[in-house]
């Protein structure tokens, strides 16, 4: 486990959950393949906690001196959905020292146990690519600036975090995706952009959505491996709105798919569609995390509402569990176990933390 002595804060990533008959098992960041429990392990027999029913999945932990132990994780239950919400009265700590047979319990009030929103370790980007083709712009450009709106002021933190942040692009029959505001962390920023979209925005009448998806997969993957140097953790989104199918053929549908299911795991995708013209299977397949449709343009809003709800289950059911640990300097490396209760249901997860260095004090 490595030492971190600055503060932490923790910025939740983006990530859309209504499900249009996607897999579950696809509703996650990717920051652990193949191992659920990310860099936890199960927790030790003896403790005797029953079967899990929630995952507990360890992204990061740090230890600051004097003695706190901060471990980021994230809340599924046993069929990936995420779990949010949760306090730190929730939670049980468990310690095991070297002169320990099994774990002891650690009290959540004096250890002074909490739920931290607070960490700079944690990044994510998202970019909303919007269907500006004639369609939309001549028949539902009104609805779709309402619920975009709608969807940036329920999504983006009520206060400005520079850990999360939106990029909006737009598309239409050329050959680009064009930007309509950079990736910024400000609300009003993106609010305006979108009000200032105008009928006349598009040159080109028809839609190029699989250059889209390519251009957009791509501007993603920039993103992301800027935004993860310094040691940081970070995801990115690729959320595609439109009303129709591909029109311009510059690119193929096969093409489409293979940058997307190529895309860095920790690259979610989702696609939005509207209308009667939309290929359902299509923006399903490309909106390989979920995708989700509306029938008319009346319907636009809830649906882009119903997604924002969705957002904030996934983003809140990251936590940074921070306590002060008892065990002193000269006890050398400890287990330490998780436990969490919500409702019927619990989990648990075992890691270890190095107590070097260890004193009282902690805050």
């Amino acid at each position: 486990m490595k030492s971190c002595t600055k503060p932490i804060a923790l910025f939740f990533a983006l990530a859309l959950a209504v499900s249009c008959g996607n897999a579950d098992d696809d509703v996650n960041f990717g920051f652990n393949t193949g191992d659920p429990l990310g860099k936890g392990v199960p927790v030790d027999d003896c403790l005797d906690l029953g079967e899990n029913d929630l995952v507990l999945s360890i992204q990061e932990q740090f230890t600051t001196l004097p003695g706190k132990v901060s471990i980021l994780f994230k809340v599924s239950d046993s069929e990936g959905n995420p779990v949010s919400g949760l306090k730190a009265e929730q939670f049980t700590i468990y310690e095991q020292g070297r002169n320990d047979e099994c774990f002891n319990t650690i009290s959540t009030s004096e250890s002074k146990a909490r739920i931290s929103p607070n960490s700079q370790i944690f990044t994510n980007n998202s970019l909303l690519v919007l269907d500006l083709s004639n369609s939309v712009l001549s028949s539902s450009l009104d609805e779709l600036k309402s619920a975009t709106t709608s969807f940036v002021n329920n999504v983006m933190p009520a206060t400005t975090q520079e850990s999360f942040k939106m990029a909006i692009y737009w598309f239409d029959g050329e050959n680009e995706l064009h930007l309509l505001n950079p990736l910024t962390a400000s609300k009003q920023e993106l609010i305006a952009a979108i009000d200032g979209i105008t009928t006349d925005i598009s040159n080109d009448p028809s839609t190029d959505l699989y250059g889209a998806v390519i251009k957009s997969t791509d501007r993603a993957t920039e993103l992301l491996t800027s935004s993860t140097q310094g040691g940081k953790i970070g995801a990115a989104s690729v959320i595609i709105f439109t009303d129709g199918t591909d029109q311009a053929s510059r690119f193929t549908q096969a093409d489409a798919q293979r940058k997307v299911d190529n895309a860095d795991p920790n690259i979610s995708f989702f696609t939005i569609g509207l209308g009667a013209e939309i290929d359902t299977q299509v923006l399903t397949d490309l909106g390989k995390t979920f995708s989700v449709f509306a029938g008319n343009k009346e319907d636009l809003e809830t649906t882009f509402n119903d997604i924002s709800f969705r957002v904030s289950e996934q983003a809140n059911s990251f936590y940074l569990f921070e306590y002060c640990s008892p065990k002193r300097d000269g006890s050398g490396e400890n287990n330490l176990a998780i436990q969490v209760k919500d409702g019927s249901t619990q989990g648990a997860v075992q890691t270890k933390f190095s107590a070097n260095g260890f004193t009282g004090g902690c805050e």
